[in-house]
C-alpha cells in the first residue's frame, strides 16, 4: 500500500522545504494495525522523501515528535500479515504542537477534539 496520496506528498515535501520541524498541520496518519503504534506526520525532508517528521507514538506511553523513516515503516509485519496503514479518514484540525501537547499529557496520540481544544495556546 501506498503511504501517501499525490496530494499529501506535495503537502508533505512542500513543508518541509519551509524549515524542517516547523508547527504544521499533519497531513496524514499511518498506524499499525494490531497495535498502538501510531504516526502523525507534517512534513517530508525535500532531499530525502523517505526521511519524515512528525508525532511519533509507538505505543509505550511516551509519544515524541521526531524523525521516522519510511523505508523501515514499511518494512515492519506484523503476524506476517499486517503492515503499516494510513487513516484513511484522518483530517488534522490543530498544529502538531497541539497534538504534541495532548499526546504529552495522555500518554498516547489524541484525536478526539473536545480533548484537544484544551491544548490549543491561547
Amino acid at each position: 500500500m501506498k503511504l501517501f496520496t499525490i496530494h499529501q506528498s506535495e503537502q508533505l515535501i512542500k513543508n518541509g522545504s519551509t524549515g524542517y520541524g516547523q508547527d504544521h498541520i499533519p497531513v496524514v496518519k499511518l498506524f499499525l494495525p494490531g497495535t498502538n503504534c501510531t504516526w502523525l506526520l507534517t512534513e517530508l525532508n525535500p532531499e530525502y522523501t523517505s526521511h519524515a517528521f512528525g508525532l511519533c507514538d509507538l505505543g509505550t506511553g511516551f509519544p515524541e515528535l521526531g524523525s521516522v523513516d519510511l523505508e523501515e515503516l514499511q518494512s515492519i509485519r506484523v503476524a506476517g500479515i499486517f503492515q503499516v496503514e494510513k487513516d484513511l479518514f484522518f483530517k488534522a484540525k490543530y498544529p502538531i504542537s497541539v497534538y504534541a501537547r495532548a499526546a504529552s499529557h495522555h500518554e498516547a496520540i489524541i484525536e478526539d477534539e473536545t480533548i484537544l481544544a484544551k491544548f490549543v495556546r491561547k
